[in-house]
């Protein structure tokens, strides 16, 4: 509850007039016969506005919309009116884009309604943006890497530190840092978590394998075996020890030899999906492929055609 009221503080900060914005949502409803505002006192900031008037917003970051849930907000607002008003900015004389509300304007547009009350408020196109991608995410229904690609918006396009951005969404910073983490990691991992497949906790730990190889075989060992986020944080604390464990090499970094030794180890980890240690003395030496289970083995086997 206090997540959600320190996010609207976020948001409202960004408008120039926030007057009203305490006052208002659930004694506003409009008619879908005459279409009219009836409004009390504490709510004297509504206007209604043509629907004809209204645009939608140019930097609104959610493309798609549910259908069948747009059709019963719109059966909604035929019972019983707009419970909480859009947002809109003027542009001219009888012309206004929308800041916040889309879902909102395309139910009363589908439910018939030929006016819909709004708050107006100054915004530029800067400030447009931003407001747009806090308000999308405030939707209860995003995942994880709609969260982080609007937090990477927030930072690169409105220009928002970290610290800021925390303050603007009402969350803490290691918060942030972890949302954007995810975007890092490779592309099919990057989908399966935008579709559910797996969650933010396994993601969260996969981010803690540095190798994307490594990252993938355990996201195919999650998505085979059904794995639990404990199962994985342990799968990563395995490959973290045996990397702990390894020793590049033995002889001096500095040599010729060593230098091609370190090629062959990066080469031969790329090729395993796996950290490959390679030690030699300059003369003799041996290779370690680890595994970490027997399905991996068998794959290691699969790659060097031992099966």
């Amino acid at each position: 509850m206090s997540k959600k009221k320190a996010l609207g503080r976020g948001l409202s900060a960004l408008l120039s007039d926030n007057s009203t914005d305490d006052r208002l949502e659930t004694d506003v409803h409009v008619s879908t016969n005459a279409h009219t505002v009836v409004a009390s006192a504490n709510t004297s900031g509504l206007q209604e506005i043509s629907i004809e008037e209204i645009e939608v917003n140019p930097f609104q970051p959610r493309t798609h919309f549910d259908q069948e849930a747009l059709r019963e907000l719109s059966e909604s607002i035929k019972i019983h009116g707009i419970i909480q008003p859009i947002t809109v900015r003027r542009l001219a004389d009888r012309q206004y884009q929308l800041i916040s509300g889309e879902r909102r304007f395309q139910a009363s547009k589908l439910a018939g309604l030929k006016a819909i009350p709004a708050y107006i408020r100054s915004a530029d196109d800067q400030q447009m943006l931003e407001m747009a991608l806090i308000e999308n995410i405030q939707r209860e229904n995003l995942n994880a890497i709609e969260i982080s690609l609007s937090y990477q918006r927030l930072i690169s396009e409105c220009h928002l530190k970290q610290e800021e951005l925390g303050e603007r969404v009402g969350k803490n910073r290691a918060t942030v840092t972890n949302y954007l983490r995810l975007l890092k990691l490779p592309p099919d991992i990057q989908i399966a978590v935008r579709d559910n497949k797996i969650s933010m906790g396994h993601a969260r730990a996969i981010i803690n394998v540095e190798n994307p190889e490594q990252q993938l075989y355990i996201f195919k060992k999650i998505m085979a075996e059904d794995l639990s986020v404990r199962k994985v944080e342990e799968l990563v604390r395995e490959l973290s020890a045996t990397k702990s464990q390894s020793t590049t090499v033995t002889s001096s970094p500095t040599t010729a030899a060593s230098r091609e030794v370190i090629q062959i180890q990066s080469r031969l980890s790329s090729h395993f999906g796996t950290r490959v240690v390679v030690k030699s003395d300059g003369k003799k030496g041996d290779i370690k492929i680890p595994f970490l289970s027997i399905e991996d083995l068998n794959r290691i086997l699969d790659i060097l055609k031992l099966q």
